[in-house]
């Protein structure tokens, strides 16, 4: 086969990405993961430091008990096994930010292994302690004539647990879509404030293409840092069009380290992909093995609440919700506790309708605002849920009696009552219905014609006329019944 064959078929091959993700979690202790230096954000620079976190000469770490709690209840959330067993190693590199020279992690042996969380399976979850925080200052904080870069040491030390997942993931969004996950997750268990803006939540990809249909991985490259949703799927993106561009003009992958300019949308190596003899691991002398007793797992497993995704299911099973709104509630907590308190305030079967209600016109109404800091409570919403079904109120009527309830609270009731949102029937309704079709003549030949779009200008002629009271399957209903 000649070289322009060779080409043509490179270029017409479809390439599938095969992707991993490695997380790094901020835990919300007390105190730093081994010295007594407590935690904090936005402190002055290098105040919340001690020889042990500065790695001074002659200083012995200790193990922050309540990190190895909070890391159990994460292994344990995302169906990993505990080892009975777990060591801490050093992994040894220089950076400027890390002052020991190398960091105390785990190797071969992690807090907990084999696990999943949806469709997506977790390799391990072990504890380490985090590096400092580089700060460059550029042209405006020159030292001594040249651009600079300091040191905070605050964040050094601080415990992090690290989630790394099989390579299962298939797609940029599906990245992102399965980080929203384990981040809500995260945030239900309470041991991190998972805020990617202050860097509690940071995440790695481990990003390779092959072509479809074959099980052989290609050549991997990592992505660096990635602190929020659309940064790593915009960053993954990239990178598979930059390799399958590669393999389509018959070069090949390098295994390299890689940053993503959000700004730019450009990919710059950052180094070549070390491997794990790169770090010379070998087991911590200062520091004994971790071996959970069955006291300190019984404490982990009660201190699990019900999780999104076991959430999820629930509102399937249970209250028969259609999977993306049972999710959505699931995801965002605060709608599922509003949720479920307005479903149990209704003695009829309004469930489906309240959660329509909630992910719908509440949510268009409040945005990223949790309910409970309105003035809406969850009986008014499901009092408001019922009158609509019994005809009380027609549904965009029902939508202004929201906005006002979300802002000043109140009976949806009297609100109705007060305003005159009552939904116009009977014969009102049929009186107004019969001048609509009297005014709309060419519409009213055209349905008769067999054009059911033009139904939408006798609907809006009563609409009009009733200011949105008139509910719309009953108007629908008086025409038919009136050709």
């Amino acid at each position: 086969m000649g070289a322009a064959p060779v080409a043509d078929a490179l270029a017409e091959r479809a390439y599938e990405p095969v992707i991993g993700l490695e997380i790094h979690v901020q835990l919300s202790t007390r105190t730093k993961m081994f010295c007594g230096c407590e935690l904090s954000f936005g402190e002055q620079p290098n105040t919340r430091t001690c020889p042990v976190c500065l790695g001074l000469p002659g200083t012995l770490p200790v193990t922050n008990a309540e990190a190895v709690h909070f890391g159990l209840m994460i292994g344990m959330a995302l169906g990993c096994e505990p080892a009975p067993r777990s060591i801490f190693h050093r992994k040894n590199y220089f950076y400027p930010d890390l002052p020991k020279g190398y960091q105390i992690s785990q190797y071969d042996i992690p807090l907990a292994r084999d696990g999943r969380l949806g469709d997506i399976r977790i390799h391990r979850v072990h504890l380490e302690e985090d590096a400092a925080k580089l700060v460059h200052a550029g042209a405006s904080g020159r030292i001594h004539g040249a651009e600079a870069s300091a040191v905070d040491f605050n964040r050094g030390g601080t415990p992090l647990v690290e989630i790394v997942t099989e390579p299962d993931v298939r797609s940029a969004a599906q990245a992102a879509e399965w980080l929203r996950l384990l981040r809500v997750t995260l945030r239900q268990l309470g041991v991190s404030d998972v805020n990617m803006e202050e860097g509690s939540l940071r995440c790695d990809a481990n990003v390779s293409i092959r072509p479809a249909g074959e099980a052989t991985l290609g050549t991997k490259t990592e992505l660096k840092n990635m602190n929020s949703f659309r940064f790593l799927e915009r960053g993954v993106n990239a990178e598979v069009a930059r390799q399958e561009e590669l393999l389509r003009e018959g070069g090949a992958v390098t295994q390299e380290t890689l940053h993503f300019d959000p700004r730019t949308g450009a990919l710059s190596p950052l180094r070549s992909k070390e491997e794990a003899h790169d770090y010379r691991y070998f087991p911590e002398p200062d520091l004994v093995p971790i071996a959970p007793t069955e006291e300190m797992l019984e404490r982990a497993r009660s201190a699990l609440p019900e999780l999104p995704a076991q959430r999820a299911e629930r509102l399937e099973s249970d209250m028969g919700l259609v999977p993306d709104t049972a999710r959505l509630l699931a995801f965002r907590s605060d709608l599922g506790d509003f949720f479920e308190r307005a479903a149990a305030a209704r003695v009829g079967d309004d469930s489906k309708a309240i959660a329509n209600w909630i992910v719908g016109e509440l949510v268009a109404n409040i945005g990223d605002a949790d309910p409970a800091d309105t003035k809406l409570e969850p009986e008014s919403l499901a009092a408001l849920v019922g009158m609509v079904r019994e005809g009380t109120v027609a549904g965009s009527a029902a939508k202004d009696v929201l906005t006002t309830l979300v802002a000043e609270g109140g009976d949806p009731a009297e609100i109705v009552e007060a305003e005159n949102l009552g939904a116009a029937g009977g014969d009102e309704l049929a009186r107004v219905v019969d001048q609509a079709m009297a005014d709309q003549a060419d519409a009213v030949e055209k349905i008769r014609a067999g054009n059911d779009k033009a139904t939408g200008a006798v609907m809006g002629a009563v609409m009009r006329a009733t200011e949105g009271r008139a509910d719309g399957a009953e108007v629908q209903r008086l025409i038919r019944e009136r050709l």
